[in-house]
């Protein structure tokens, strides 16, 4: 007779996750859940990434020093993000470092403004996979394909990848649409039900507007979806499913748009996927399009 398996307790499903989280690229996701730290963690994680080579040659005291937390909750900190204690955080630190290949501070090199954001804007799309899980990736191409209806919500500098998103689903025959005035995307979200999908995006996850009409959206019936580059925050927990672009910003005003481009890289990855699906009917729409543009086209 076989044994019952055992019941995973709460202790166990928390260690199951700590050991997931360890698994990820430790600097990107600590980047991500910056806006749930609370402000003890946040002042360590701050001095991690201000240096975070520096971190790795550093005892704990020194980082005590550094930071003015306390051993325990520097200790805290480390099992938050999946580590055991501060030796194994610094070894995950290491190795994190170590697989990016990449110079640690562009600043101090003699490089061009552009080269500096080429540069951060390559890394970004580099973290991406690293912070997405395939299955998810693959079970949100299929609830897509699915979809009777697929509304976007965004406002501000996001809004635009909203609407890029849209045209897309578009392009491969799915009925797909980016209101851009907030009050007629609460008032789309009303209308969703079962069967149709929700997708905010949001570069905080804590844009009030969009996490709303993804709430509305979700007692509604609909699946909720959620492209943010900030994990742990509002909008990821009113989302059935979560996808994230790479987190984090440097000190020049440029950088900002590097959070755009990987929305941007995610968006384009899941037209590519689902494309890919249906390649016959897709090859054949998508003539049937740029046959039709041609007629547009200035001779």
């Amino acid at each position: 007779m076989a044994r019952p398996r055992p019941k995973k307790t709460s202790s166990s499903v928390t260690r199951l996750s700590e050991q997931a989280n360890a698994r990820r690229p430790l600097l990107p996701y600590l980047k991500g859940i910056l806006v749930s730290l609370n402000p003890t963690e946040r002042i360590i994680a701050d001095c991690v990434l201000a240096d975070p080579e520096r971190v790795i040659t550093s005892s704990i005291a020194d980082l005590k020093a550094a930071c003015g937390a306390s051993v325990g909750s520097i200790v805290a900190f480390c099992r938050r993000l999946g580590t055991d204690g501060f030796v194994e955080f610094k070894i995950a630190l290491a190795r994190d470092l170590a697989q990016s290949g990449l110079p640690a501070n562009l600043a101090e090199q003699n490089a061009s403004m552009l080269e500096k954001v080429c540069h951060f804007h390559s890394q970004s799309l580099m973290d991406v996979p690293q912070i997405n899980s395939q299955s998810t990736f693959e079970h949100v191409c299929q609830v897509l394909a699915k979809a009777r209806r697929i509304e976007i919500f965004s406002i501000g500098l996001s809004y635009p990848v909203a609407y890029t998103a849209s045209s897309k689903f578009v392009l491969l025959g799915l009925t797909a649409a980016a209101q851009f005035d907030p009050h007629l995307q609460l008032i789309t979200a009303t209308q969703l039900r079962k069967g149709d999908v929700a997708i905010g995006i949001s570069c905080s996850g804590t844009t009030s507007e969009t996490v709303q009409c993804l709430e509305k959206a979700k007692s509604k019936g609909a699946t909720t979806i959620s492209l943010t580059n900030a994990m742990s925050s509002p909008i990821t927990a009113c989302s059935d499913l979560c996808l994230y672009a790479t987190p984090g910003e440097i000190n020049y005003f440029q950088a900002p748009l590097a959070s755009r481009v990987t929305q941007l890289a995610v968006i384009d990855a899941l037209f590519v996927h689902l494309a890919l699906k249906s390649q016959n009917k897709t090859a054949a729409r998508l003539q049937q399009q740029g046959e039709a543009l041609l007629k547009r086209r200035l001779r």
